[in-house]
């Protein structure tokens, strides 16, 4: 197999792998927070204790692939393309009478 074709099938494996990531589990943890949804502090004797609220996720611990937010763009955008109007309905002459 040529380095070419080696490089082309796996990133078209890597591609595939993280597509099928993003289509089955959506959200990831948050990298800020590790998926807490706060941050750790110490208090004076070395214990630890629930920090603030991390601004990030907004304290759930979760945030969007960039996959996934990819795919949700594109197609938001393509809906809004590619609605049809609603139809109109069709007026009838005013009569005479």
């Amino acid at each position: 197999m040529t380095p070419v074709l080696l490089a082309i099938t796996l990133t078209l494996g890597i591609t595939l792998c993280y597509a099928s990531v993003c289509a089955a589990s959506p959200f990831g943890n948050c990298r800020k927070c590790r998926g807490w949804g706060f941050a750790m502090k110490t208090d004076r004797k070395g214990r630890m204790k629930r920090g603030k609220d991390c601004r990030r996720c907004n304290a759930t611990g979760k945030r969007i692939r960039l996959g996934r937010w990819l795919y949700n763009r594109w197609a938001r955008i393509h809906r809004a393309g590619t609605d049809t109007p609603a139809p109109q309905p069709a007026h009838a002459p005013a009569s005479k009478g």
